[in-house]
């Protein structure tokens, strides 16, 4: 397969990803909004703060409050991480490849994208339905893709994107919890604290599969169902092994060797997963785990770039994370 080709199935499901991602990221706030006390005031800063582009978003909106962050993360087009900016960049991955993907998977990325569009052009009425309508369509083309390609290399070079994408966002969206939401310590075991856990939970589509698993909502289950378990199909776990399975897949490489970086980055990553218990992750401390965890993460995706799709990737900042920039032939 062309690296071109490759690339461009690869971040096709990448974007559609990061689209849902960012639609489930705001629905924390928004799930809480329903039930947090009028004394206690809700927190968006934090939810741009996660994403690294604080500084960007001050200097063009000013105050973090409901209307200005909703706007930033979902319609501005200046704003390269957005659900709509990703939606504009899906498409154009989706055009490059129209050869390649089924035409059900052009037309699902073009009814995403346009509905995304006229919703930035007329801002919905009813926010909570647009980000659950942004949550569906991803699932429809992730479903029409399963069923409308064959599962060859381009196939696989997409469940990468998608699960690498998956992974990093769903330790951001626990991130986001654990270390910004909570307006101080002392409001920890309290109901507040277990309402942020149980909108947490909701904004992963894990509410009821957790409840399922466990039946209180104790902070250091709910982060082992998110990080740890082996059949969720949101946990971190598993998405590195979605991803690790498909990588070796197209490289034909047997599980448990490696022959290029991509593979021996990712699976030192899966193997510790492997023995990893939730009692050494809080001793490490969570916010220390899940930021170290986006950093490796981040740091596979530069391999697979170096690997499968550029010789020489650009160098990034400190600030600047690998899944903010698509490599290109």
């Amino acid at each position: 397969m062309l690296s071109r080709v490759a690339d461009s199935i690869y971040w096709l499901n990448r974007y559609i990803e990061r689209a849902e991602n960012i639609a489930r990221f705001v629905d924390v706030n928004l799930h809480l909004q329903l039930d947090l006390p009028r004394n206690i005031d809700q927190q968006w800063e934090p939810l741009v703060m996660t994403t690294g582009d604080l500084p960007l978003f001050r200097a063009h909106y000013g105050e973090a409050n409901q209307e200005n962050v909703i706007r930033f993360l979902s319609f501005d087009a200046h704003y390269s991480n957005s659900i709509l900016s990703c939606l504009q960049m899906a498409r154009e991955n989706a055009r490059s490849v129209r050869e390649i993907i089924s035409s059900e998977m052009w037309e699902e990325v073009n009814q995403f994208y346009f509905f995304v569009k006229q919703a930035a052009d007329n801002p919905p009425g009813n926010v909570p339905g647009f980000f659950a309508q942004v949550k569906l369509a991803s699932h429809r083309f992730a479903g029409v893709m399963d069923a409308t390609m064959s599962h060859n290399e381009g196939w696989h070079f997409g469940q990468m994107g998608r699960f690498q994408e998956r992974a990093d966002k769903t330790a951001r969206i626990l991130d986001v919890k654990y270390y910004y939401l909570l307006p101080s310590v002392k409001w920890v075991g309290t109901p507040l604290d277990q309402l942020e856990w149980i909108a947490l939970l909701k904004s992963a589509s894990a509410y009821e599969m957790y409840r399922k698993d466990q039946r209180r909502i104790i902070p250091s289950q709910v982060a082992e169902f998110l990080i740890l378990h082996p059949e969720f199909p949101r946990s971190i776990y598993f998405c590195l092994g979605r991803f690790q399975r498909s990588l070796h897949a197209i490289t034909g490489t047997p599980q448990g060797l490696w022959r290029n970086g991509a593979e021996r980055a990712l699976g030192k990553l899966y193997s510790e997963f492997s023995y990893l218990t939730v009692e050494e992750i809080i001793d490490r401390g969570l916010h220390e785990f899940l930021d170290q965890l986006q950093s490796r993460i981040n740091g596979v995706g530069v391999k697979m770039a170096q690997t499968f799709f550029v010789n020489d990737p650009p160098v990034l900042s400190p600030g600047q994370s690998q899944s903010q920039v698509q490599f290109r032939e």
